[in-house]
């Protein structure tokens, strides 16, 4: 038997080295930073879009990976925002509603990140650091709460980026509000209204057009910003150790995008810059989930065990028997995962009730309308200020709309929704009752089935039940979202 002493030297030096190899794994772990755009979609350069002016986007495109298939949960930001944080489906949790306070706050990803050593930037009092998850934060939640740009944080670290200028309400702001946000775009830099491509489903009139410009120019003003921050990570000299995720929180903020679960509501950039484990130019058709995002980066990060016990990824997405029950799959690195669908759900916006479904795989997807009776255009009082929609509105009572325009304005809708996202972009041909896709829609329609089940899927509880039960704040100030009218006090 080895003397005592000799034995303790041993286990000393064996504690040395697992400090020094532990010192030495958190100097390698990567940083992370997230740079979104609000209420962006892939309307940029690198997507192929030939209007878009997104030079240092398309830059990040080519010195990473681009992927081409990747939706939020959510076509609003709250929701969207929810899942994103947490790697749970918000009609899991109770967060689907827009506008709606969940009270008691679920598990966020960047506690994981944080009790593994990594420093939470996350600018809320900096003005790029909107939280908006539709429950409240715990005080201690984020490290730093100040524009992280303005001096290098402790390593590794997350910093959270979220760029307001393409948001809906700058995109219909005063001229002079308009003029200060694009006051650094160079004359051919910005968008002629006479120039720009009209979605078939809105009208061809002068409005739509300068929204459009509008919205191009803020996205061009958005790259301009982005690029500042990738700026900085540079004279850090911290770029080729950082991993750089830039998206929108949702699609661009013209009607019949934002709020709606069609691809121009839902289907957002992602590019990925992480040198040495992603290829410079890559483009990547993976079905990719905002509910993704959670779990990608604590693996990304090397937090393992993964705090949820392991990882069980079964499509269309739960991940069983573990807390927190991140539903997500994992996307980027060795653990990358492949999913078969994706899932969209709109419920409350503000003072307006609805509840669709939808489901995506590679090619088509499939929509659930579960309140038919309702029509597309009902009136939600902010959405009503853009002037695409008042122009779209005068333009159908005067009677001067084609049948793809009209559509948006019919007094009820379909129960079920099937497009070929490929052949129909703007998902204007409805394929629900073509028989030659009758395969397709059982397939999709199963899918959702499932994913409703499995989930535990709230959509079908009235919000004034959720508010009895304890789950979620009342903040509807006595509006009823379920019977669309106030209640009696």
């Amino acid at each position: 038997m080895a003397p005592v002493s000799v034995v303790m030297k041993f286990a000393r030096l064996l504690l040395l080295l697992l400090m020094v190899g532990s010192l030495h794994a958190a100097e390698t772990r990567p940083n992370i930073v997230w740079i979104i755009g609000e209420d962006m979609g892939p309307e940029l350069g690198c997507y192929g879009d030939q209007q878009a002016i997104t030079p240092k986007m398309d830059r990040l495109a080519r010195d990473g990976a681009r992927y081409t298939h990747c939706f939020t949960h959510a076509p609003v930001c709250a929701p969207s925002r929810s899942g994103l944080i947490t790697g749970q489906y918000p009609t899991t949790i109770g967060t689907h509603h827009m506008r709606s306070q969940l009270l008691k706050p679920p598990t966020m990803f960047t506690e994981h990140l944080k009790k593994a050593g990594y420093t939470i930037c996350w600018p809320t009092k900096g003005g790029f650091g909107k939280t908006d998850f539709n429950f409240e934060l715990p005080p201690d939640a984020f490290d730093v709460r100040t524009d992280w740009t303005q001096q290098k944080p402790k390593e590794p670290f997350f910093g959270f980026f979220n760029i307001t200028w393409s948001h809906e309400s700058k995109l219909r702001a005063d001229p002079g509000d308009l003029a200060r946000l694009t006051e650094k775009l160079k004359p051919n830099e910005r968008h002629d209204p006479k120039k720009m491509a009209v979605p078939p489903y809105h009208p061809d009139a002068s409005e739509v057009r300068r929204d459009l410009a509008n919205y191009y120019d803020l996205v061009t003003a958005v790259d301009k910003k982005m690029g500042d921050v990738l700026d900085t990570l540079e004279k850090w000299g911290i770029a080729s150790n950082t991993v750089v995720i830039l998206t929108g929180d949702h699609g661009r903020s013209l009607p019949r995008s934002k709020r709606w679960i069609y691809d121009s509501g839902i289907h957002v950039p992602l590019i990925v810059r992480w040198p040495g484990h992603v290829k410079g130019g890559e483009v990547r058709d993976d079905l990719v989930s905002f509910i993704d995002f959670a779990p990608t980066m604590l693996s990304v990060a090397g937090v393992q065990p993964w705090p949820w016990g392991g990882f069980v990824f079964s499509d269309p997405g739960v991940a069983h028997g573990f807390y927190p029950p991140m539903q997500g799959a994992v996307f980027l690195g060795d653990h990358a995962q492949k999913r078969n669908y994706i899932f969209a759900a709109r419920d409350r916006m503000d003072e307006t009730y609805d509840r669709i479904r939808a489901v995506r795989d590679q090619q088509f997807k499939y929509i659930r309308n579960f309140e038919p009776q309702l029509p597309y255009a009902q009136r939600i009082a902010y959405g009503e200020e853009m002037p695409t929609l008042q122009v779209w509105r005068k333009w159908n009572a005067e009677g001067k709309l084609n049948a793809a325009q009209k559509r948006f304005f019919a007094p009820t809708k379909p129960t079920e929704e099937l497009y070929d996202c490929q052949a129909d972009p703007h998902e204007i041909n409805n394929l629900a009752s073509d028989p030659k896709h009758a395969k397709k829609l059982n397939e999709l329609r199963a899918a959702l089935d499932k994913w409703i089940e499995q989930t535990h899927d709230m959509g079908a509880i009235p919000e004034t039940e959720l508010i009895k039960r304890g789950l979620v704040a009342n903040r509807l100030s006595g509006y009823d979202s379920r019977k669309l009218k106030p209640e009696k006090k």
